[in-house]
């Protein structure tokens, strides 16, 4: 089963993202294993930080990305753009020169808010961000998703047939997505055998 790291956009321990991509999560089960990676315990991004080496929580990180098959942002909308927690991991991920984590990973964006939009204008920004740091990105299906709390039950599970349907639809695409694009490892860069 593919891996993939999940990052949230919005640290809020109450977070609507953080709830629609566990539902997500659920609903992928058997199919891809989600990653939910820490992102609010890294520094504001600056080059001095690594004189001394990657700051911890920054090598965390960078690992965790490195051990996935593949990435999923999942953005709140902050005056029309993402967030800057998305921005942060973005940018220490993909140093030092050289060392880029997100480098040929399949992703994709969803994203959720109560408004009408679905966080599209953040995604749509995000989306030229993430091909700059050379991840493949899924364009379709799109999920700009407003988020309703009748659509899912206590636990966060999806209860609404339509959205159940749509969010499966979604997944097995991501999934596939992953089979087709995921860089294919010969015995010389996956290392020595066990």
């Amino acid at each position: 089963m593919k891996r993939v790291a999940v990052f949230n956009g919005s640290l809020r321990k109450e977070s609507i993202n953080r709830k629609f991509a566990e539902s997500i999560a659920r609903l992928a089960s058997g199919k891809l294993e989600f990653h939910f990676v820490e992102i609010g315990d890294l520094p504001l991004y600056n080059d001095d930080l690594m004189a001394d080496g990657v700051p911890a929580s920054v090598a965390r990180v960078k690992a965790e990305i490195e051990a996935a098959d593949a990435v999923l942002f999942v953005t709140p909308e902050y005056n029309r753009a993402y967030t800057p927690a998305i921005k942060n991991v973005i940018d220490w991920a993909s140093r030092p020169y050289g060392k880029n984590s997100w480098s040929a990973k399949p992703s994709a964006v969803i994203g959720t808010t109560p408004g009408a939009t679905g966080t599209a204008a953040a995604q749509n920004s995000l989306k030229g961000l993430l091909t700059v740091v050379d991840t493949v990105l899924m364009g379709q299906p799109e999920v700009y998703f407003t988020y309703k709390p009748e659509l899912f039950d206590a636990e966060g599970s999806v209860v609404d047939a339509s959205t159940r349907n749509f969010l499966t639809a979604w997944v097995d695409r991501f999934s596939a997505w992953i089979e087709r694009t995921s860089e294919r490892k010969t015995q010389d860069q996956a290392g020595p055998a066990r």
